[in-house]
């Protein structure tokens, strides 16, 4: 079963790599949908409904995920449907191709076009960004998403199959949908928010040492993370970029304004230079390393449980 399953997730990563996210039907998308359905039903500005919204959901897919690997029964089908799963959750290619547009049109000179695009990597305001503010929020977005959408799917998968893995990617689709500190979602997101943070905790963690393993300056990456992390306001994004920007050699974090005005000052990460244009697809290249490296590790600790059995 453990052998299936490391190959099931090393194919699923194959596929995202080759094709991306698929293009119709798309799993991710369909729940999205499913998920604002709910929350026109049991919304309510208080805990307690965010907490029920968030069972309903994460619950009612992962038992369906559990249901399918049952019905799975020989191997091959069991390899079939983990691979499936993992490509169909994994956004690695997918964040690429996002990160590459930005890059094309600001290498081109088209500065609003590229102010639209990165829209899909950033929830900050992005109207007002110069070319260089532009490629610190490609940058950011590249090594935090590379944790949630990448990352932490393969360990989830390793380590709980096929119900770890859509469980940890409703959970972060849940949580880019109704986790925002704002006046609807404040208390009715919290949960979707805080079980985001505790289930992107040790992929953060494994992003951060692979960084500092592939990057071109590991000792940097490392005193990123040990020094700066910790000011950044989210337990994990903070150890991902902190690690990006001591590996690459720049300085993260900054002003970052928000739809409605609002001003965040980010803690500075990191002891380099600020990013610029040509600093993002050194920015995907490093992604791509921890992607590899994450998808080694998870297979490893597959194997490692199989010959324990």
């Amino acid at each position: 079963m453990m052998t299936a399953r490391a190959l099931g997730l090393l194919l699923g990563y194959t596929a995202d790599r080759a094709w991306g996210d698929p293009r119709r039907l798309h799993p991710v998308a369909g729940f999205g949908t499913c998920a604002l359905a709910v929350e026109r039903r049991l919304y309510g500005d208080s805990r307690a409904s965010g907490i029920a919204h968030v069972l309903v959901l994460v619950g009612g897919v992962s038992g369906l995920a559990y249901l399918g690997g049952r019905a799975a029964r020989s191997p091959v089908a069991q390899l079939l449907f983990t691979a499936s799963a993992t490509w169909a959750v994994l956004g690695g290619r997918s964040l690429e191709r996002e990160a590459c547009a930005v890059h094309d049109f600001l290498a081109a000179g088209d500065l609003e076009r590229a102010r639209v695009q990165v829209r899909n990597l950033v929830g900050r305001d992005t109207a007002a960004l110069g070319p260089d503010e532009i490629a610190r929020a490609v940058v950011e977005s590249v090594a935090e998403n590379t944790s949630d959408a990448v990352v932490a799917s393969l360990l989830w998968g390793a380590m709980a199959g096929v119900p770890g893995l859509v469980a940890h990617r409703a959970v972060n689709t849940l949580d880019a949908m109704v986790g925002h500190r704002n006046a609807r979602y404040g208390r009715f997101g919290w949960a979707a928010a805080r079980l985001d943070d505790l289930l992107g905790l040790p992929a953060a963690r494994l992003t951060g040492v692979l960084a500092a393993a592939v990057g071109s300056d590991p000792v940097g990456a490392l005193r990123s993370w040990r020094r700066d992390a910790r000011h950044h306001p989210s337990p994990n994004a903070g150890v991902v970029e902190a690690a990006f920007a001591g590996a690459l050699g720049l300085r993260l974090g900054g002003v970052n304004i928000y739809y409605g005005n609002r001003r965040e000052e980010r803690a500075l990460l990191g002891d380099g230079r600020a990013p610029v244009v040509a600093d993002i697809p050194r920015a995907m290249r490093l992604a791509r390393r921890v992607g590899v490296g994450a998808v080694v590790a998870a297979v490893v600790w597959c194997l490692i449980r199989e010959t324990r059995r």
